[in-house]
């Protein structure tokens, strides 16, 4: 037992000299050289409602975010959060709307909706033992659009109570209650990544798999929180996108798993797994947010801002490619 404990106190100190690696502050020089670009060819980006704006519109992929950072933190990926989102919310719409039960029940069912699919893919991975991530997730991914179009034959649903819109419409001051949102949502998994043994555990496993499962740490366990969490917090970015648009549409989570990942590994995270920080996740999302605003500012054809956000994760991809050839060379 006290064997187990030592082994598992030892990961701790391998993690923390794993996050040492990953600092925020060319992320956030990467940020402000976009912004005054985008300002300088667009002054009206720097406008307070602009920047309101472009905080509404980010925290939608903020949230979802989080789950594909766990998911990569383990040396996974989940491609299937964009689905779950669409299932979600269309089954919010069949809970809220065409049911009538009480909102904030209809939120809770929506959310267990999003958990228990991404559970579901944590028990394809762990109990069917497929080979990565990549397969099992893009299987559900089918399987959550197809749903998502099934439930309602491919019938959006509006009309959602003032309670379910709060969150994704309203405002305290100038501050959207989403923007809220994401400010309590990231302190807390800041929290739980940096301050809680599970947190740890998720690093570890990213990390190093089997030298994980050696040291007493159940790495079966870790995926299903992670997976769970993932499709947790799909469900509630739908939660926030349905309170802005007042409607639940089975399209809805198309491209939004691309934008995470962007987000995610031009935050700093890795493919490889093991290293990243939550908080230069939102940085990365506001990246994307920010170059897509800039974008249509710009009034850069929509085709050619889908190039441009495929050649922001391909120089992404190959930053942490970079990242990884140069610890390999340190060591």
């Amino acid at each position: 037992m006290k064997e187990g404990v030592s082994n598992k106190k030892s990961f701790v100190n391998f993690i923390k000299k794993l996050n040492q690696r990953n600092s925020a502050t060319g992320i956030i020089m990467s940020l402000i050289v976009l912004c005054i670009v985008i300002t300088i060819l667009a002054p009206r980006f720097i406008t307070i409602a602009n920047l309101k704006n472009v905080l509404s519109q980010a925290t939608v992929n903020a949230i979802i975010a989080i789950g594909e950072f766990l998911a990569i933190l383990t040396a996974g990926i989940d491609l299937s959060i964009g689905s779950i989102l669409a299932f979600s919310i269309m089954m919010l719409g069949i809970f809220a709307v065409n049911l009538q039960l009480n909102p904030i029940l209809a939120m809770l069912l929506a959310l267990a909706v999003g958990t228990l699919f991404g559970f579901f893919n944590g028990f394809l991975l762990t109990k069917f033992k497929l080979p990565h991530p990549f397969i099992s997730t893009i299987g559900t991914k089918m399987i959550g659009a197809g749903l998502a179009l099934a439930v309602t034959n491919a019938m959006p649903i509006s009309g959602f109570a003032p309670s379910i819109q709060f969150i994704g419409s309203k405002s305290f001051g100038i501050l959207p209650v989403s923007v809220l949102l994401v400010v309590i949502v990231y302190t807390c998994m800041y929290f739980f990544m940096n301050r809680t043994a599970t947190g740890r555990y998720i690093y570890a496993v990213g990390g190093n798999k089997e030298a994980t499962r050696l040291s007493g740490i159940n790495v079966n366990k870790v995926l299903l929180i992670v997976y769970s969490l993932s499709g947790f917090f799909a469900a509630l970015a739908g939660i926030v996108l349905v309170g802005r648009v007042n409607a639940a549409y089975p399209l809805a989570g198309k491209d939004y798993e691309t934008d995470a990942i962007a987000s995610v590994i031009i935050g700093g995270a890795s493919f490889a797994g093991g290293v990243g920080q939550i908080q230069n996740t939102i940085i990365g999302v506001l990246i994307i947010a920010v170059l897509r605003n800039g974008l249509n500012l710009l009034n850069v054809d929509s085709a050619y801002q889908t190039v441009a956000i495929g050649v922001v994760i391909i120089l992404a991809v190959y930053l942490d490619v970079l990242r990884n050839q140069s610890s390999k060379i340190k060591k």
